[in-house]
């Protein structure tokens, strides 16, 4: 007799919770029976305790990788999982398994991608810290809905569900607790149809492996890899704007800070923001044609500005600034014959024409990068 596909693989990631696995376990076989789900249980383990045996005893499938790691847990319990759909909660009591049914049925509805949401549901006392409930959480969903333009309240539940064919588009890799972010971020990449839905926090059993400062700093650090407007544009373009403004002031004049005056030195400064600036808005450039080229990504504005924005156009302005900078070197070499190579008081124009050349070459190359980026996957 042919064995049944299950229709949804509900899978655990677990590392040393045999106190609370039986009771994860019990529960999850409960709600199978009581609603006659198709389903498959899969315990991804990577455990120095009794957990294996406890997952053999209960007969559900066992994937022994001894990785460490969120992620990690999760990329090996989704190669084994069979289902069309694919549940996702911690195996330590922090999550109520009677959701599942809610889960499947917003997936059967039509969502791509189902969130628990602990903060418009039931949050029991002592279930999350008070850093984390008011700080941690809060901060870096509001970090992911100002980044990625979502409405997710609540973006790192450990309860989620996903179906099959959205999971295979997100090529998911990371194998830490930014997992968690890694998910939303693809799904919203792919424009998901995703659902939140409230849900009961429990007191975990057993010891939290969460690192509270590590943890938020990876996932922020993920954030940020996947969203160069606020990783490279906005602090070069602020560095930019202060490095042209200042350079501006200081050369048809002088800067007064209270008692303070300031002539031309601090143009060396305002020089450095022009080119570090200059420089960080073509890095987000770069990775905005990279995401555009290679990672599927969708953007109608940058899509129209490769067409009027060439290598050739770019390689022309970045010849024209660099040429300036030359001729005001030139004008100055020609003032020094004149003068008899006595001294000559030209710091301002040096530091113009030693900015117009750097940020001339660092577009006649950011250019031909561009173009390299830009040729697209077969």
């Amino acid at each position: 007799m042919k064995k049944r596909i299950p229709e949804l693989s509900i899978v655990l990631p677990c590392r040393n919770e045999e106190l609370a696995l039986p009771k994860c376990l019990n529960q999850i076989k409960q709600i199978i029976k009581t609603h006659k789900i198709n389903a498959e249980i899969i315990v991804s383990d990577s455990s120095t305790d009794k957990s294996p045996q406890i997952a053999r005893k209960h007969k559900v499938r066992l994937v022994k990788h001894d990785l460490p790691g969120y992620g990690n847990a999760y990329l090996q319990g989704f190669k084994q999982a069979k289902g069309k759909y694919i549940f996702m909660a911690d195996a330590d009591c922090s999550y109520d398994f009677s959701y599942i049914p809610v889960f499947l049925k917003y997936l059967k509805q039509g969502f791509d991608f189902v969130l628990g949401n602990r903060f418009s549901g039931k949050m029991n006392a002592g279930s999350m810290s008070w850093s984390h409930k008011y700080i941690g959480n809060p901060i870096l969903s509001w970090i992911l809905r100002l980044f990625f333009h979502t409405t997710v309240r609540d973006s790192h539940c450990g309860m989620r569900a996903i179906t099959r064919g959205a999971l295979n588009k997100l090529n998911l890799q990371t194998t830490g607790m930014e997992f968690a972010s890694e998910m939303i971020v693809k799904a919203l990449k792919n424009h998901l149809k995703i659902k939140e839905v409230p849900i009961t926090y429990n007191i975990r059993v057993g010891k939290s492996k969460l690192r509270g400062l590590s943890d938020a700093w990876r996932h922020t650090r993920f954030m940020l890899l996947y969203s160069p407007l606020f990783l490279f544009f906005i602090p070069g373009f602020i560095f930019f704007l202060i490095g042209i403004d200042s350079m501006l002031l200081l050369y048809f004049g002088f800067l007064k800070i209270g008692r303070l005056t300031l002539f031309f030195h601090p143009m060396f400064l305002s020089s450095l923001l022009i080119i570090i600036g200059y420089q960080l808005m073509f890095f987000a450039i770069f990775a905005k044609t990279y995401a555009i080229t290679h990672l599927n990504e969708k953007d109608l504005l940058f899509e129209k500005l490769y067409k009027y924005i060439t290598i050739e156009k770019a390689g022309t302005t970045g010849i024209i600034l660099g040429a300036l900078g030359i001729l005001i070197f030139l004008y100055i070499f020609i003032k020094w014959v004149g003068s008899g190579f006595g001294s000559l008081d030209e710091v301002k124009n040096s530091i113009v024409a030693l900015t117009l050349i750097v940020i001339g070459l660092q577009t006649i190359f950011s250019s031909f990068m561009l173009s390299i980026l830009g040729i697209e996957e077969k």
